[in-house]
C-alpha cells in the first residue's frame, strides 16, 4: 500500500527522531516537554501509519530497527529543515524584543559576560539574555543557543564565525601553595608538582606533555569539571592551573609560574548562525560582545 506523505504528522516523526537519537523514551520526552505516555503513542502511531517496525527495545533501552535507521536520515533532514525555517523567520523579526542565548564556558560566563551584558541592557531593555555556561561545546546548528564564545573556530558552513581576541594564559598558583613547596624554575621541576585538572585529564597530560611539561596523571590530586571550582582550588593552595591571564592576574594571592617562558596564546571566536547574524537582536549583542573582547 503506498503511502500518502501528506499524511505524514511532524508531530510523530519529532518524537521518532528524538527517541533514535536519545536512544530512550523518557529521555525524548523529557527533551520535547511531553509525557512519556505521550510520546510513546505518537511514535506507535507514526508505526501503524508506515506499517513498520522503527525500534526493538534491548534491555533498558532502544534500538532502531533496520527499517528505522533507513528512515531515521530523510526524518533528520526534516528536523534541520524545520530548524532552517525557524532560524530564518527570526531573522525577519525588525524590533529589539526577546531572548538571546550565548554559551561560553564557566570561566568566561562569570568573568567576561556580565559587563557585557550591562551594555546589551542599557541599548536594548527589551531583550532576556540567558547565558549557558558550560566547557562542551553546545550545538548551535540546533538552536541550544544563539551565540557561542569559543576557543575553536566552526568548521561548518552555515555558521559565521569572527576571531575577537588572540588571549593569553599562564600556569598560576597560590603563593602559599609557592612558599610551602618551591617556585619552579623549568619545565622539569614542574613535573614534580601537585596539578588541578580542568576537565579531562587525560587531555591535560596529552597538552602539557606537548609543552615539555613531564606529567603523569598521577600528578593530578584535585580537580573539576568546572573552571570556576578548579581555579578556587588553586587559589586554596591545592597545586597549579591554566587560567587567562586577564582571570589570574587580578588575583593578589595568586602567582605566575615562569613567567613568560610557559606562556599559552589561544583564540577566541564569536560564533552565530549564518541566518540569524542579520536578525536586529542577534545582530546587536554580537557587536556588542564583539566590542567587548576586543577591548585592550
Amino acid at each position: 500500500m503506498d503511502i500518502d506523505p501528506d499524511r505524514l504528522d511532524w508531530t510523530h516523526l519529532r518524537s521518532f527522531l528524538a527517541t533514535a537519537e536519545t536512544a530512550s523514551l523518557s529521555a525524548a520526552a523529557r527533551k520535547l516537554g511531553l509525557t512519556q505516555p505521550t510520546l510513546s503513542r505518537q511514535v506507535a502511531a507514526l508505526e501503524d501509519n508506515l506499517s513498520l517496525l522503527l525500534f526493538e527495545r534491548v534491555g533498558r533501552g532502544l534500538q532502531l530497527t533496520d527499517a528505522g535507521r533507513e528512515l531515521l536520515a530523510h526524518v533528520q533532514d526534516m528536523g534541520g529543515a524545520a530548524h532552517r525555517v525557524a532560524m530564518t523567520a527570526a531573522a525577519q523579526r525588525s524590533d529589539i524584543n526577546g531572548t538571546v542565548r550565548i554559551t561560553a564556558s564557566d570561566i568566561y560566563s562569570s568573568t567576561y559576560l556580565p559587563k557585557m551584558i550591562v551594555e546589551v541592557r542599557k541599548r536594548a531593555p527589551g531583550l532576556v539574555v540567558e547565558v549557558v555556561a558550560t566547557n562542551d561545546i553546545s550545538d548551535l546548528m540546533r538552536r541550544e543557543a544563539d551565540i557561542a564564545i569559543r576557543h575553536v573556530r566552526p568548521e561548518q558552513p552555515d555558521l559565521v564565525a569572527r576571531l575577537v581576541r588572540e588571549a593569553t594564559g599562564h600556569f598560576y598558583a597560590a603563593k602559599i601553595y609557592l612558599d610551602r613547596r618551591g617556585r619552579p624554575q623549568t619545565r622539569t621541576e614542574l613535573g614534580t608538582h601537585d596539578w588541578i585538572s580542568y576537565g579531562d585529564i587525560g587531555q591535560m597530560v596529552e597538552y602539557l606533555v606537548a609543552l615539555d611539561i613531564p606529567l603523569t596523571a598521577d600528578a593530578f590530586k584535585v580537580g573539576s569539571q568546572n573552571g570556576i571550582v578548579a581555579w578556587e582550588m588553586a587559589r586554596a593552595g591545592l597545586g597549579i592551573c591554566p587560567m587567562d591571564d586577564t582571570v589570574g592576574d587580578q588575583v593578589e594571592e595568586m602567582e605566575r609560574i615562569m613567567g613568560d617562558d610557559l606562556k599559552v596564546m589561544f583564540p577566541v571566536w564569536l560564533v552565530t548562525h549564518r541566518e540569524v547574524h542579520t536578525s536586529p537582536r542577534i545582530r546587536l549583542v554580537f557587536d556588542i560582545l564583539a566590542d567587548g573582547f576586543s577591548a585592550p
